[in-house]
């Protein structure tokens, strides 16, 4: 039997290289603005088309390459990090593997222009799925100026499976954000189909974080500040009451590269526990600088996930220095000493003489009069004060002793004739007799039957005729079955009422819409702009009305008449974040999860208090669906405690 392993074609080992290290547009940016970071560039421009799939040009002032330098980039494990093994220690550059251009390479067409500062001639070079096809003398200025075109040109399939656009663009700027955050004394410009997305200037962290995220975050951050032996930590963390329920901003970054670190994030969170609700968090931007010999960077190709040698001790440091700082600027609650309320407690003078305490005694007073004699005593709510005159009270009897006179006149007045709609057995009967007929009532004919009609279609746990309804902590509705208990989540019951709701009320036409008297404002940032410009038509059709005013703002001018009691700004952040993250069921449309994400946003939340009415008319909707068991995104929505179960747990 012959041999079966053999090598693979370099051609080969490049393409599977490339799918780990190139798996969208986003990555290619990461890997050529990394490139331009360690070349030393103090500005980088990035202009796309089509969503990066077309066209991504990361043009640098870096130190360039030489001719032959060019060509050897492209080969696969060259790079100019690292030198030996031993350097995979004290790494001090964001690329070191040398896969990166070889992987874009291997699928996509390469134009480079590139020249050494100080040169007079640069280099044009053309690549096109690994296969050099020219390399001539460019005049070009110094620094790099590389093209990637048509990604994923020889892959077919590969690119089919790349998303829309505008999906494509949101993940790029997400990817351009860390970048610049991590930077924030480089310039930099992010252009796409010659519109201007993003121009950032050097400056600090805050004012790149402000420049990214909108001017209200100036006001939000707190420093974070401490340096040890071991490591030291700079950056800012948000005031408790702007922690965010949705998309918070968490950033972390080590020794200059991005990086999530869950262990960390616990820690930001454990300090915070008491501050915010449970279902909020910080939004935070930590820097950690340590030895580059303490941590591995060496564990994905993507060199996002880093492994520190220290964790237990930075844990501990960075608990104590976001403590520090959230005590330091007032971010905890304080203990009140506000003495205005308080009793005045009188100083001790030894010198003065003890006196007696005179009660005014009420000598008429009697326990056994009548109520109406009785008026003068102080009311519930009225303090039982020492220093109350009696004539307080004697005034209220004044008032009240001739209440009857009220009365004079009606004696003897015509009384109209006065349709009571009393039953006729209860009509011929006496005072004396109405115990008799009540008592020969049923239960039936007594008591009107609920509000909640329910059909048959929980053969199983279908609620009894009269519910007995009860909340639970503001979150769970517990109704009696025939088979025991049904507990019933109150939010993903109402989601499902108004999921049906809103698809019913567009499943022919637009929703109808109601006109804002003031329209809304709202200030998106760069990717959320994008996301919500991708979803314009499902939300129009839902019967919102947005204009585009520039700089990423947005006006709501109109919502769906059946949602008009929602807050916009709310719903419509929601909805984008929803769409961005892509939290709906796979294969479900663009409109659907538009649909779900705006019924998550009307529904009743736990915590919300609701009256028994309220509650009853969900339950009365809630039984009414033909399937009332699963959420549109396929959450349970109740479960039955049987008899038998409860029995058991009390035998």
């Amino acid at each position: 039997m012959s041999d079966v392993i053999r090598l693979l074609p370099d051609s080969v080992a490049n393409q599977i290289a490339a799918g780990e290290v190139i798996q969208r547009p986003a990555s290619v940016i990461k890997e050529l603005v990394e490139n331009a970071v360690d070349a030393g560039a103090s500005s980088v421009k990035i202009i796309l088309r089509d969503g990066g799939k077309n066209l991504i040009q990361v043009i640098d002032d870096g130190c360039g390459m030489s001719d032959t330098d060019a060509r050897m980039a492209f080969e696969h494990h060259a790079t100019s990090k690292i030198k030996q093994a031993t350097d995979l220690f004290d790494l001090h550059t964001m690329g070191f593997r040398g896969e990166a251009l070889s992987s874009i390479a291997a699928v996509a067409q390469i134009d480079l222009r590139t020249m050494r500062r100080g040169d007079t001639i640069g280099t044009h070079l053309q690549i096109a799925a690994s296969k050099f096809e020219s390399q001539e003398a460019d005049a070009c200025p110094a620094g790099t100026n590389l093209s990637v075109k048509n990604l994923f040109f020889n892959f077919p399939a590969r690119r089919k499976f790349l998303k829309k656009d505008s999906v494509e663009l949101t993940h790029i700027v997400h990817e351009f954000e860390r970048l610049a955050l991590v930077n924030p004394d480089k310039e930099f410009l992010l252009v796409h189909n010659d519109v201007t997305l993003h121009q950032l200037l050097p400056g600090s962290l805050k004012q790149r974080v402000v420049d990214l995220f909108g001017k209200s975050l100036d006001r939000q951050l707190i420093p974070v500040s401490t340096e040890t032996s071991l490591v030291k930590i700079t950056g800012f963390v948000s005031h408790p009451e702007n922690a965010r329920k949705r998309n918070p901003l968490q950033y972390f970054f080590a020794n200059g590269r991005n990086m999530r670190h869950p262990y960390f994030h616990k820690a930001v969170l454990s300090c915070y526990e008491e501050l915010i609700p449970s279902d909020h968090q910080p939004n935070y931007f930590l820097k950690f600088e340590v030895d580059a010999s303490t941590i591995d960077v060496n564990i994905h190709p993507t060199k996002s996930e880093i492994k520190f040698e220290n964790e237990a001790p930075i844990w501990q440091i960075l608990v104590a220095a976001i403590k520090e700082s959230l005590g330091k600027f007032n971010a905890v609650p304080a203990i009140d000493f506000d003495s205005t309320d308080s009793i005045d407690i009188p100083v001790f003078n030894p010198s003065a003489s003890a006196g007696f305490t005179t009660i005014p005694d009420d000598n008429d007073y009697n326990p056994f009069a009548p109520q109406s004699n009785r008026n003068t005593a102080p009311s519930k709510t009225e303090p039982r004060h020492s220093g109350l005159k009696a004539s307080r009270f004697n005034s209220r009897s004044d008032s009240f002793s001739d209440w009857e006179k009220l009365y004079e006149g009606f004696q003897n007045a015509d009384i109209p004739d006065i349709d009571l709609n009393i039953p006729s057995d209860l009509a011929s009967t006496s005072a004396t007799g109405y115990e008799s007929v009540l008592l020969n009532k049923t239960h039936d004919d007594l008591f009107i039957p609920s509000s909640i009609t329910t059909q048959p279609l929980l053969p199983e746990s279908e609620p009894t005729e009269a519910p007995g309804l009860l909340q639970l902590r503001n979150k769970y509705l517990i109704v009696p079955s025939r088979n025991g208990l049904m507990i019933i989540d109150r939010h993903r019951a109402h989601v499902k009422v108004l999921y049906e709701k809103y698809a019913a009320s567009t499943a022919n036409a637009v929703m109808e819409s109601q006109q804002s008297l003031f329209p809304e404002t709202l200030t998106l940032s760069a990717s959320q702009s994008i996301t919500l410009d991708s979803m314009l038509d499902d939300v129009k059709k839902l019967g919102f009305d947005l204009s585009f005013l520039g700089d990423n703002v947005w006006s709501i001018n109109a919502l769906p008449a059946v949602a008009a009691k929602l807050n916009p700004g709310d719903t419509l952040m929601k909805m984008i974040d929803d769409v961005a993250q892509g939290t709906a069921t796979p294969g479900s449309t663009l409109h659907h999860r538009v649909l779900l994400s705006m019924a998550h946003a009307a529904a009743v939340q736990p915590g919300q208090i609701l009256s028994e009415a309220e509650a009853e008319s969900l339950l009365s909707d809630f039984f009414s669906l033909p399937d009332p068991a699963y959420t549109p995104d396929g959450l349970p929505t109740f479960f039955t405690l049987d008899s038998a179960e409860i029995a058991k747990r009390l035998s």
